[in-house]
C-alpha cells in the first residue's frame, strides 16, 4: 500500500518537472512499477489465487493490467521524455496504474489482510522484500507470472542494470 502512494508521488514528479529532472525522476518511476509488479506476481497473487474468493480470476484480472501497463512503460521507456508524445502516455499510464492499483487494494490487499495472521503477513513481507532485490528494473510484458520472473527475473534484472548503467554513463558523456 506504502509503494502504491509512493508511486502516486513520482508520477506527480514526473508531470511537474522538465528536462533532466523529469528524465531522473522518469527513472525512478519505472525502476519502482517494476519491482513492485514483480514482488506481486511472485508473492501477492499466488497468495490472493488460493485465499480470496474467486481468486483464480481476481488475479487474472490483475495480470492482464499488469501486463497492458508494461506495454505502455516499455513503449514510454523508448521515448525521450522532451518528446511530445511522453506526456499523453504519461497521462494514460497514470490513470491504469492508478485503477490497477484500487483493484488490487479492493479485491487483493483487503482480502489478504482478513484471511491471515499477523504472522503470516510478516512472512509475506519478507519474501517481498526478497523478491524485490532480485526483480528486473524495466517493464518486461509477457512475464506476469511468478514463476516467469522467478525463471527470468535474475537475468533480466543484471540485463537491466547493466542497461541502466550505460544508459547513465551514455547521459553523462551526451
Amino acid at each position: 500500500m506504502r509503494q502504491h502512494g509512493d508511486i502516486r508521488n513520482l508520477f506527480d514528479e514526473v508531470e511537474a518537472a522538465a528536462g533532466d529532472e523529469r528524465r531522473d525522476a522518469f527513472r525512478r518511476l519505472v525502476r519502482l512499477l517494476a519491482v513492485h509488479e514483480t514482488a506481486e506476481e511472485e508473492v501477492v497473487h499466488p497468495f490472493a489465487r488460493r485465499s480470496v474468493p474467486g481468486g483464480e480470476q481476481v488475479v487474472k484480472d490483475r495480470l492482464a493490467e499488469e501486463k497492458a501497463a508494461k506495454e505502455t512503460l516499455a513503449a514510454l521507456d523508448d521515448l525521450d521524455t522532451d518528446d511530445p508524445r511522453f506526456m499523453p502516455q504519461l497521462m494514460k499510464l497514470r490513470t491504469d496504474v492508478q485503477k490497477h492499483a484500487r483493484a488490487e487494494e479492493r479485491y487483493e490487499f483487503t482480502h489478504i489482510r482478513r484471511s491471515t495472521d499477523d504472522a503470516n503477513l510478516a512472512a509475506m513481507a519478507r519474501a517481498v522484500k526478497a523478491a524485490e532485490a532480485m526483480a528486473p528494473t524495466r517493464p518486461h510484458p509477457g512475464v506476469e507470472s511468478g514463476a516467469a520472473n522467478v525463471a527470468l527475473g535474475p537475468v533480466a534484472a543484471l540485463m537491466d542494470r547493466t542497461k541502466g548503467v550505460v544508459r547513465k554513463a551514455m547521459e553523462k558523456n551526451g
